[in-house]
């Protein structure tokens, strides 16, 4: 019996070799099995060797050098869109927190930059009589998107379609 005894033990350290083992085997077979699968399937990028030369490019020095090529901004005046200067403020309520918020306007037609700067300053009047209990939450942040419409309609008289927010933080 004390035979028996002696022998179950290294089975069962087998078994557990051999399932590590399976288990290994298998998942280099999926993980292999993944990478020739993602590489017929992932489109094939022209010019892909290209960029990622260019990293390593501008890391070597050409700090500024080079301009970036890449997706030309929507926000163009030949688009009838113009993006206005980010308005940073401190809020009316508490006065600690600031609030910095980038807009863009779209014109019907060609877009006007003196009204354009007009609404800019209508904005950041506008920004500094709001407490952060007015703008909490969703429903708050659509109350500021619907004033801030009201206001540009207003002094725009219409020549403004829409007014896109681009970013909004509050600190």
């Amino acid at each position: 019996m004390e035979e028996a005894a002696e022998g179950a033990p290294p089975k069962k350290k087998s078994a557990l070799v051999i399932t590590i083992a399976g288990i290994a085997v298998v998942t280099l077979i999926g993980a292999g099995g993944g990478w020739v699968l993602g590489g017929m399937i992932a489109p094939k990028i022209p010019g892909s060797d290209q960029a990622a030369a260019r990293p390593a490019d501008a890391a070597a020095g050409a700090h500024g050098d080079k301009k970036e090529e890449g997706l030309p901004h929507i926000a163009t005046e030949a688009a009838g869109v113009v993006q206005l200067e980010p308005i940073t403020t401190n809020l009316a309520y508490p006065s600690a927190n600031w609030v910095r918020l980038e807009v863009a306007l779209a014109f019907d037609g060609a877009p006007q930059l003196p009204l354009a700067e007009e609404i800019h300053q209508d904005i950041l009047a506008y920004m500094r009589t709001v407490s952060l209990q007015q703008i909490e939450g969703p429903r708050g942040f659509q109350y500021l998107k619907d004033d801030i419409q009201e206001r540009v309609d207003l002094r725009s008289q219409g020549k403004v379609s829409k007014v896109m927010f681009r970013t909004f933080v509050i600190e």
